[in-house]
């Protein structure tokens, strides 16, 4: 899994949070503990999917335009991540004899596969407002 998904629910949950639903790029990044360049890319993205809005100039950033009890991760997931799961290179080569060697890379893709369905389905119930929920629990826990 890549960091743009940590990276979209991070900044996504920051704004439900948020009284106004609005923060800068600065903002979200400090927030999140990363480059402003890394949350705009991201944020970007967000955008084009309609989750995000801008409001530029001074006073200016990304708004929340999405109602959070609705995003589910499994629809940020499918934005920012969606074949993250199945790493670059496998192993094995279709052009031996062994049967192992010329298999193991359809059946590991097979394996991600199906593991990413099962995220995606486990994804689908929870929603940027759970996760907001789940963070006031922790705080709560603290106290």
């Amino acid at each position: 899994m890549n960091s743009e998904f940590t990276i979209a629910v991070h900044s996504l949950v920051l704004l439900a949070y948020r009284p106004d639903h609005m923060a800068t790029s600065d903002m979200i990044a400090h927030n999140v503990s990363t480059h402003p360049a890394r949350v705009r890319k991201v944020m970007g993205c967000l955008r084009k999917m309609g989750y995000v809005t801008t409001k530029e100039g001074s006073g200016g950033g990304f708004i929340l335009c999405c109602d959070p009890a609705e995003v589910t991760l499994a629809e940020i997931y499918k934005t920012t991540s969606i074949g993250s799961i199945k790493p670059g290179w496998c192993s094995g080569d279709t052009g031996q004899d062994c049967m192992v060697a010329c298999n193991m890379a359809d059946v590991m893709e097979q394996i991600f596969t199906e593991a990413e369905m099962q995220l995606l389905a486990y994804f689908d119930k929870l929603t940027i407002q759970q996760v907001l929920e789940r963070l006031r629990e922790a705080q709560q826990d603290k106290v």
